[in-house]
């Protein structure tokens, strides 16, 4: 229990450390700026766009999705590579070495990842509540529901990233296993247009996802209630959105700390060599 505490707390203090890192890095700032250029960009030139059906305008309708998106991105993909790159360069090795070594690290990673959405999220917020009318109109009652379906939602979408990571043979190989299975899910999830332009078995598909439950999860936070006209079934669907991130979340709770277990015991001096000489033959 004493290592387990103190495993924690390293972990915490470690993730912490690395965050304030990450904030203060011009490259990392330089791709929250720009992933929150696109957004606010694209949402813009679609400023005059009225919702057929609504008075509410595309931007309006579609931020809340996009935060959804990113969320889902940066909680897969940020683990994912970060565990592959770990792994190359031995710092996984190394915190195998160490008592608690690997809870540590895995707490750590949970507290970087999860604190790096802040700043991408609000360099998007922030800016769009002054661009885009009629956003969060319930007041307290929508902060307090986008805290909990973020919450849910990184829960939900992080051990994803820890599994994807775990499975991934390669640095290389992360965008293929990750960033491209993604942007699929991305665009038949209803992000960027309503999901009830697609076939009833492509909707189906998105619905098995965590990704179109966050930009539902998302927009019932954020736009007035009688938006949820245009969802399926016409409501928010609040339990059901529960229930499948809830799954998901058993499920990754469940099977990340297995395969990364199981990819920790394959760690060796030899493995960590051969994987960096991979890797300099990609670069070459």
């Amino acid at each position: 229990m004493t290592t387990t505490l103190h495993a924690i707390r390293v972990g915490l203090r470690r993730g912490g450390t690395e965050l304030m890192l990450s904030l203060k890095s011009t490259q990392d700032l330089s791709f929250y700026i720009l992933m929150a250029l696109i957004a606010l960009g694209y949402l813009y030139l679609r400023r005059d766009t009225i919702v057929e059906g609504t008075d509410l305008s595309f931007p309006t309708l579609a931020m809340p999705s996009l935060l959804g998106s990113l969320m889902v991105f940066g909680l897969v993909m940020g683990p994912a590579g970060q565990l592959a790159m770990d792994r190359e360069d031995g710092t996984l090795l190394r915190a195998k070495a160490v008592p608690g070594g690997i809870l540590g690290y895995v707490m750590g990673q949970i507290v970087t990842m999860s604190g790096s959405l802040v700043p991408m999220l609000l360099i998007v917020l922030l800016p769009g509540a002054f661009l885009f009318d009629d956003l969060m109109p319930s007041g307290g009652a929508g902060w307090i529901r986008l805290l909990w379906v973020m919450l849910l939602g990184i829960v939900a979408i992080l051990p994803i990233g820890i599994i994807i990571g775990s499975l991934v043979p390669s640095l290389q190989k992360v965008n293929t296993w990750g960033l491209f299975p993604m942007m699929i899910l991305a665009g038949i999830s209803g992000i960027f247009y309503p999901i009830q332009a697609l076939w009833g078995w492509l909707q189906g598909v998105a619905q098995a996802f965590p990704m179109y439950w966050m930009g539902l999860g998302m927009r019932s936070a954020f736009l007035p209630d009688e938006a949820a006209s245009l969802e399926l079934q016409e409501s928010w669907q609040t339990g059901q959105m529960i229930t499948v991130l809830s799954i998901w979340a058993i499920l990754g709770l469940v099977l990340a700390p297995i395969l990364l277990r199981r990819m920790a015991r394959r760690q060796s001096g030899s493995s960590v060599g051969a994987a960096r000489e991979q890797a300099a033959q990609w670069v070459r």
